[in-house]
């Protein structure tokens, strides 16, 4: 496992890609989309795949994505990003857990990569994100400790640049799950756990959340702060995810 680094790195999605995840948040699609497997229209709340190694996501239709959402599919170039969303019990890290882990905002989402794929960009096609669901596989194969052989978990923040990213420690990432088991369950690169300190939330769920969450943000930030109008798009997003999510 790889040790935590002092620079952030910014990871910005194409505009392309962003523009469409903004009109699927406001319920303006322009366009009929279709799954990248077979050509079929989708709806617009529908299933995405993860690209490997480039990491871009792929709209899906729900057959085709059935078939990658068994864990034996990780083997292979895609990976389905689970549909279900958990919101976990408590508060979120304490001042001193939080520092360790190193994220300096109080926004942030985790994710756990595989080290041979950790090192390439967030990129992808011109893709619209889905409402999510109650459904989909939970992928439990990560170890007690939440990370697992071969794995980095590294933190994301928003940001009008798009994403920022850093290392995670990994012993702090460790003392984490020991406090919160459900960690354990954080399936490598499809499934984050979204962290929204001021408010008091946590959540597992599918990447494509997160990224929805990006686009809302860049979409609506204004001068060096962010303005009025960006928080009241975050929060719309949490009361969105508290509407259709299911409790821990």
């Amino acid at each position: 496992m790889k040790g935590p680094v002092t620079e952030s790195v910014t990871r910005p999605l194409p505009l392309g890609r962003l523009r469409e995840l903004a009109r699927a948040a406001t319920g303006s699609a322009e366009e009929r989309h279709r799954c990248e497997l077979c050509g079929e229209i989708v709806p617009d709340a529908h299933r995405h795949l993860l690209r490997l190694p480039s990491r871009e996501l792929s709209c899906a239709c729900r057959a085709c994505a059935v078939l990658f959402d068994r864990a034996n599919a990780r083997a292979g170039r895609y990976r389905a990003v689970p549909e279900s969303r958990e919101r976990l019990p408590g508060t979120p890290v304490d001042d001193v857990g939080w520092a360790a882990l190193g994220v300096p905002v109080g926004l942030a989402f985790f994710v756990r990569h595989d080290d041979v794929t950790r090192e390439q960009p967030d990129t992808g096609d011109d893709c619209d994100d889905g409402d999510g669901g109650d459904g989909g596989d939970d992928g439990h194969d990560a170890d007690a400790s939440g990370a697992g052989e071969g794995t980095t978990v590294m933190a994301y923040y928003p940001s009008p640049l798009g994403v920022v990213g850093t290392d995670v420690d990994p012993q702090a990432w460790e003392r984490l799950v020991r406090k919160q088991p459900s960690l354990s369950r954080l399936e490598p690169e499809v499934r984050a756990l979204l962290v929204h300190r001021d408010i008091g939330e946590q959540w597992l769920l599918g990447i494509d959340e997160c990224y929805r969450l990006v686009a809302r943000v860049r979409g609506t930030w204004s001068g060096m702060t962010g303005g009025d109008e960006v928080w009241h798009e975050i929060g719309r997003f949490f009361a969105e995810l508290r509407g259709d999510g299911v409790p821990a």
